[in-house]
Protein backbone atom coordinates (compact mmCIF):
# COMPACT_ATOMS: atom_id res chain seq x y z
CA UNK A 1 0.00 0.00 0.00
CA UNK A 2 2.70 2.75 0.85
CA UNK A 3 4.79 1.69 -2.58
CA UNK A 4 1.61 3.28 -4.21
CA UNK A 5 2.85 6.26 -2.64
CA UNK A 6 6.56 6.37 -3.58
CA UNK A 7 6.05 8.62 -6.64
CA UNK A 8 4.63 10.88 -4.74
CA UNK A 9 7.02 11.04 -2.01
CA UNK A 10 9.82 10.91 -4.50
CA UNK A 11 8.29 13.98 -6.39
CA UNK A 12 7.66 16.06 -3.66
CA UNK A 13 11.31 15.55 -2.42
CA UNK A 14 12.51 16.22 -5.89
CA UNK A 15 10.78 19.50 -5.89
CA UNK A 16 12.22 20.78 -2.46
CA UNK A 17 15.84 19.68 -3.38
CA UNK A 18 14.79 21.89 -6.52
CA UNK A 19 13.52 24.47 -4.66
CA UNK A 20 16.08 25.15 -2.16
CA UNK A 21 18.85 24.30 -4.54
CA UNK A 22 17.76 27.53 -6.62
CA UNK A 23 18.02 29.50 -3.66
CA UNK A 24 21.50 28.15 -2.43
CA UNK A 25 23.00 28.51 -5.75
CA UNK A 26 21.63 32.11 -6.40
CA UNK A 27 22.69 33.07 -3.32
CA UNK A 28 26.36 31.70 -3.57
CA UNK A 29 26.61 32.33 -7.72
CA UNK A 30 24.68 35.57 -7.53
CA UNK A 31 25.92 39.33 -7.63
CA UNK A 32 25.72 41.53 -4.49
CA UNK A 33 25.90 45.01 -5.68
CA UNK A 34 22.82 46.98 -3.60
CA UNK A 35 21.84 50.24 -5.18
CA UNK A 36 19.38 52.83 -4.26
CA UNK A 37 17.71 52.34 -7.75
CA UNK A 38 17.40 48.43 -7.78
CA UNK A 39 16.02 48.66 -3.90
CA UNK A 40 13.38 50.81 -5.19
CA UNK A 41 10.18 49.38 -5.46
CA UNK A 42 8.91 48.99 -9.23
CA UNK A 43 5.67 50.01 -10.16
CA UNK A 44 5.41 49.88 -14.48
CA UNK A 45 8.10 51.97 -14.75
CA UNK A 46 6.74 55.25 -12.47
CA UNK A 47 8.33 56.78 -10.07
CA UNK A 48 6.62 55.38 -6.48
CA UNK A 49 4.07 57.89 -5.12
CA UNK A 50 2.84 57.87 -0.87
CA UNK A 51 3.67 55.08 1.19
CA UNK A 52 2.93 51.15 0.28
CA UNK A 53 0.91 51.53 4.26
CA UNK A 54 -1.69 53.52 3.05
CA UNK A 55 -5.67 52.09 3.33
CA UNK A 56 -7.83 51.25 0.90
CA UNK A 57 -11.36 52.26 0.43
CA UNK A 58 -13.84 49.25 1.56
CA UNK A 59 -15.56 50.80 -1.49
CA UNK A 60 -12.22 48.67 -3.39
CA UNK A 61 -13.11 45.17 -1.17
CA UNK A 62 -16.04 45.43 -2.02
CA UNK A 63 -15.97 45.96 -6.16
CA UNK A 64 -13.41 43.29 -5.91
CA UNK A 65 -15.65 40.86 -3.98
CA UNK A 66 -18.50 41.12 -6.15
CA UNK A 67 -16.02 41.02 -9.32
CA UNK A 68 -14.88 37.46 -7.41
CA UNK A 69 -18.58 36.31 -7.14
CA UNK A 70 -19.80 37.04 -10.99
CA UNK A 71 -16.59 35.64 -12.49
CA UNK A 72 -16.72 32.25 -10.75
CA UNK A 73 -20.04 32.07 -13.11
CA UNK A 74 -17.62 31.19 -15.94
CA UNK A 75 -16.32 28.45 -13.80
CA UNK A 76 -20.14 26.90 -14.32
CA UNK A 77 -20.73 27.82 -17.58
CA UNK A 78 -17.83 25.96 -18.85
CA UNK A 79 -18.82 22.49 -17.98
CA UNK A 80 -22.45 22.73 -18.05
CA UNK A 81 -21.71 24.33 -22.12
CA UNK A 82 -19.16 21.16 -22.70
CA UNK A 83 -22.09 18.61 -21.50
CA UNK A 84 -25.16 20.57 -22.84
CA UNK A 85 -26.33 17.73 -25.18
CA UNK A 86 -26.54 15.26 -22.60
CA UNK A 87 -28.08 17.62 -19.80
CA UNK A 88 -30.87 18.60 -22.15
CA UNK A 89 -33.86 20.45 -21.18
CA UNK A 90 -33.27 19.72 -17.64
CA UNK A 91 -30.04 21.31 -18.23
CA UNK A 92 -30.78 24.12 -19.72
CA UNK A 93 -33.91 24.73 -17.10
CA UNK A 94 -30.80 24.75 -14.45
CA UNK A 95 -28.75 26.61 -15.95
CA UNK A 96 -31.44 29.45 -17.08
CA UNK A 97 -32.23 29.21 -13.08
CA UNK A 98 -29.08 30.29 -12.52
CA UNK A 99 -28.45 32.99 -14.87
CA UNK A 100 -31.68 34.70 -13.88
CA UNK A 101 -30.15 34.33 -9.65
CA UNK A 102 -27.23 36.18 -10.95
CA UNK A 103 -28.97 38.61 -12.79
CA UNK A 104 -31.28 39.41 -9.71
CA UNK A 105 -28.37 39.63 -7.99
CA UNK A 106 -26.59 41.97 -9.99
CA UNK A 107 -29.40 44.24 -10.40
CA UNK A 108 -29.69 44.20 -6.87
CA UNK A 109 -26.19 45.34 -6.45
CA UNK A 110 -26.41 47.84 -9.03
CA UNK A 111 -29.38 49.37 -7.69
CA UNK A 112 -27.59 49.32 -4.14
CA UNK A 113 -25.02 51.53 -5.94
CA UNK A 114 -22.24 49.06 -4.69
CA UNK A 115 -20.85 49.57 -8.53
CA UNK A 116 -20.61 53.12 -8.05
CA UNK A 117 -16.93 54.67 -7.93
CA UNK A 118 -16.36 57.62 -6.04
Amino acid sequence: MIGAYLPIVVLVVIALLFGLGSLVVSSIVGQKKPNPIKLAPYECGCEPVGSARERFSVKFYIIAMLFILFDIEAVFLYPWSILFKRLGMFGLAEMGVFIVILFVGYIYVWKKGALEWE
